[in-house]
Parts: C-alpha cells; sequence; structure tokens
C-alpha cells in the first residue's frame, strides 16, 4: 500500500470467538481509544457478538466493498503448503525459551549510569538519538550487516595488534531443488541394520568432554556458521546430508517418519529418500578406527536413528568451555575467547529448517552471552585489559546478531575507554542506523549511554 500512516491495527483471529473471547477483544478495541483497530474472525462464532460487523465472503477472489475503509478489497489466500510452514514455524516458536541457569547465571550485567567509562567532552556535533535523523535507503539498510564489522574493527587504537576474525572458507549451502527428492517408487526401502544399541537419552553422547572421547579425530558438525560437516560435499545432495547430519546429532534416536518430516514439512521425504541420504552421510564419515561406521547401521526396522558417540559438533565445544569457564570471572577469559573462536558466523546460517530455529535462538543468545563477558573483563583497566580482545568479541558477537543493542553499548564503551572518538561515533551511527532499519526505539539504557558518552561532563568517572 502506498500509504501505511493511518492504517489500522490487525487482530486476526482464526479461532472459535467464543463469548468469553469476544468480551475481551471488545474491550481491548474500546480501550485503543483514537487508535484505529480491525479484528477478522471466522463469522460463524465472531457475528453474534458484533453485530454491526461486516461481512465478507473468504471463498471470492475478486474485489469486495468493504465500507469501514471506503474502498474495495480482495481478500486474500494462503495455498495450503504454505499453510502448513506457516504453522509448522508457530508450534516450533511456541516452545519456552531457556532462561539463565547454571553457570549462565554468572554473566556480568552491563555497568550502571554510575560506572560508565571516561566521558568524551562533546568537542564535535553528536549524532542524533531522534528519529529526525534521515532515515537509510533499503539499500543502506540491506548493506549495514557488511558495513558494521569492518568499522569495528577499523575502529581500533590498534590495529596491528588486532586479531582477525577466522573466516568460514566454505561458500554458502547451496539451494536445494525439492524436486531432486521425489522418488518414483513410493515402497519403502530395506530397513538398515547393525548390532548397535539404540541412544536412551538425547544429547548424553554429546555432552562428553572432547579431553574424555575415545577418538579426537571423530568427524565434526559445525552449525556455528554455515552448516558443514568435513568430507561432504557443498554441492548436490550434500546440503541435505550435512542438514540431516545435524537433526541426528540434535535429536538422536527418532524414527524414519520423524525424520523425513523434520527434513521437509511441507513434502516430507520418503523412507527410500531418507535411506539414500544416509547412505550418503555413511560414506562421507567413514568409520572409526576400529572399523564401526560413524552412521550405525540400524540392527531393526523399528530401531531408532542415530550417529556414533563419537561424532563431535563445534556448539557442544562451545558450550563445554563457556559454562568452565563463567563461574571463573575473569580466569575464565582463555576458555571464553577459545569458545568464540569457534563462531563463523550466524549458527545455522542460511535458511534453518523449523526444527533448528529453537537452537539457533538459543545459541544467538548464549554467544551473545560469552561476547558481553569478554568485553566486560577486557575493557576496564586492570590485568585483563585488552581493548583489542575485547573489540575482537563484540566484532563476533555482532556478525552473529548485528541488532543486538547489548553489544553496541560494549562497543561504545569500549572506544570511550580509547578515547576514540570517531570509533564511539561509528558505534551510535551503527546502532541508529539497525533501529531505523527495523521501525523501533533505541533501548533507554542505550539512549542514556549515548546522551553520556557524547552529551555528558568530561569527569573522569571508571567501569
Amino acid at each position: 500500500m502506498p500509504e501505511t500512516r493511518h492504517q489500522p491495527y490487525l487482530l486476526l483471529c482464526a479461532s472459535a470467538l467464543h463469548a468469553d473471547l469476544a468480551w475481551e477483544f471488545a474491550d481491548v478495541i474500546d480501550k485503543a481509544g483514537t487508535v484505529p483497530v480491525t479484528l477478522v474472525a471466522p463469522e460463524s462464532t465472531a457475528a453474534a457478538h458484533f453485530p454491526e460487523a461486516e461481512l465478507l465472503n473468504a471463498s471470492l477472489g475478486e474485489p469486495q466493498q468493504l465500507d469501514y475503509a471506503c474502498t474495495e478489497i480482495t481478500v486474500q489466500r494462503l495455498e495450503h503448503a504454505a499453510y502448513l510452514q506457516i504453522t509448522t514455524a508457530l508450534k516450533v516458536s511456541r516452545q519456552p525459551a531457556h532462561p539463565a541457569e547454571g553457570p549462565w547465571q554468572e554473566v556480568p550485567d552491563g555497568p550502571d549510569s554510575r560506572r560508565q567509562p571516561q566521558r568524551l567532552a562533546p568537542e564535535e556535533p553528536t549524532a542524533p538519538t531522534s528519529d529526525t535523523a534521515t532515515r537509510p535507503s533499503p539499500a543502506e539498510a540491506a548493506d549495514r550487516s557488511a558495513e558494521v564489522i569492518p568499522a569495528l574493527l577499523a575502529a581500533s587504537a590498534d590495529p596491528a595488534g588486532l586479531r582477525l576474525l577466522p573466516t568460514a572458507g566454505v561458500p554458502a549451502e547451496a539451494e536445494e531443488d525439492p524436486g531432486t527428492e521425489t522418488t518414483t517408487a513410493p515402497t519403502p526401502a530395506a530397513p538398515e541394520t547393525d548390532g548397535g544399541e539404540n541412544s536412551g537419552e538425547e544429547g548424553t553422547a554429546q555432552e562428553v568432554e572432547e579431553s574424555e572421547a575415545h577418538d579426537l579425530h571423530a568427524p565434526e558438525i559445525r552449525i556455528l556458521g554455515p552448516v558443514e560437516v568435513a568430507g561432504v560435499d557443498s554441492t548436490g545432495h550434500g546440503p541435505r546430508i550435512v542438514r540431516l547430519a545435524a537433526l541426528l546429532y540434535f535429536r538422536p534416536g527418532r524414527s524414519a517418519d520423524v525424520l523425513c518430516a523434520h527434513m521437509d514439512p511441507v513434502s516430507p521425504w520418503s523412507a527410500s529418500t531418507l535411506n539414500a541420504r544416509l547412505q550418503g552421510l555413511r560414506r562421507s564419515l567413514g568409520s572409526d578406527p576400529a572399523g564401526n561406521p560413524y552412521v550405525p547401521r540400524r540392527k531393526s526396522g523399528e530401531a531408532p536413528y542415530r550417529l556414533s558417540p563419537s561424532v563431535r559438533c563445534d556448539w557442544t565445544r562451545f558450550l563445554q568451555l563457556a559454562e568452565r569457564a563463567l563461574p571463573l570471572g575473569p580466569a575464565g577469559l582463555p576458555d571464553l575467547e577459545r569458545a568464540l573462536a569457534l563462531v563463523r558466523g550466524r549458527p545455522f546460517r542460511g535458511r534453518p529448517l523449523p526444527w533448528a530455529e529453537p537452537y539457533q535462538q538459543e545459541m544467538i543468545t548464549r554467544i551473545i552471552d560469552v561476547t558481553h563477558t569478554v568485553a566486560t573483563y577486557r575493557t576496564p583497566a586492570g590485568p585483563h585489559h585488552d581493548l583489542s580482545a575485547a573489540r575482537q568479541a563484540v566484532a563476533t558477537g555482532l556478525d552473529v546478531d548485528d541488532a543486538a543493542e547489548l553489544l553496541y553499548r560494549d562497543w561504545m564503551r569500549i572506544e570511550a575507554v580509547a578515547g576514540n572518538r570517531q570509533g564511539l561515533h561509528t558505534a551510535v551511527t551503527h546502532v541508529q542506523q539497525v533501529n531505523r532499519a527495523l521501525d523501533c526505539s533505541l533501548e533507554l539504557a542505550t539512549e542514556q549511554l549515548v546522551n553520556d558518552l557524547l552529551n555528558g561532563s568530561s569527569a573522569a568517572v571508571r567501569i
């Protein structure tokens, strides 16, 4: 629509609108005052509670008059495949978030306004914090993620001492062609067999310390960036095979039907397609020194699928390092920085399947936690002071989530302590661009920090 400023807020109720829920909606709309609100609900249950509401025929594909809007509208409908895709994603998103527990409770809070880094005198006009600033063009907004990391690295007061971010070194996953997965034979392939035992609990084998692993040269599934498995091609069926490997690692002990649905919720794989991809994965990973395949064969058709307990994952290693280091405070910095060195970009970069999205969100949260912890310990003066290491950590975190305001605040504090006014302005400009592109305001903590560092007095107040 060319003009969206005065369009109403839309409430969409797809379920039966019983009397109590109708009253709740009516109460919300009444309290909205001058804010325009439109409730869209099924006529079969809503008409009795909203007798003056307009009725539209949802089966028509032609324009219909909507008197409330003084215009004609065409009712939009979803194809069944798109509907399934959306509902599957919504079911996944309803899973509860992981609260901070155990070692993650040791992540330090950000410094409050009374314990800020040394402020810089406002020697030049400050970057505006209000929405009166010019909005970036769509192209500029799209480029902000690519610009923010080089800008952060360039802001280093000692560029020669800054360690560069590790590069992925592997091309992005190839686009999938769903058509290549279909088979003409609907009969399931014969089950794979072997004499191995089934895993009783998810993730038990993966939680073993690397130092205690039986095979330190076992294949590693890398998901902290583009999904990769050493020995698996990035072309052809390779991207599907590595995603299947990740699924088997994170959700072991599943049946063929569950795996097929997870690999393509809209058009689930056939059993023969699943077995073909498993065979490809088995060939790619090979066997351990004792001759046991890293993708064991099942001993019966009812047995669940799994990987060898020796198969490793960079996410498991990240957690081992971080959870061991966090309770140690600044003494744990070496392990925290080793954990960040495993990060090659946004976890499951590309198009994660719905089953992977909750894991992706947890990983992003934990990476930000570790990034903030390193920056917090490396920024103040003292035995752990290292602004290059602090910038390195923040660059890694923003590469994972370029909208994490907590990390922009860390970046600002780093440049303030370094006395790098240009770097401070760069950080402020980037967080403003991100929020304008997202059409949201800065967090109060960010606004306060920007005002303190750019407009406050020059009194020396340190972390």
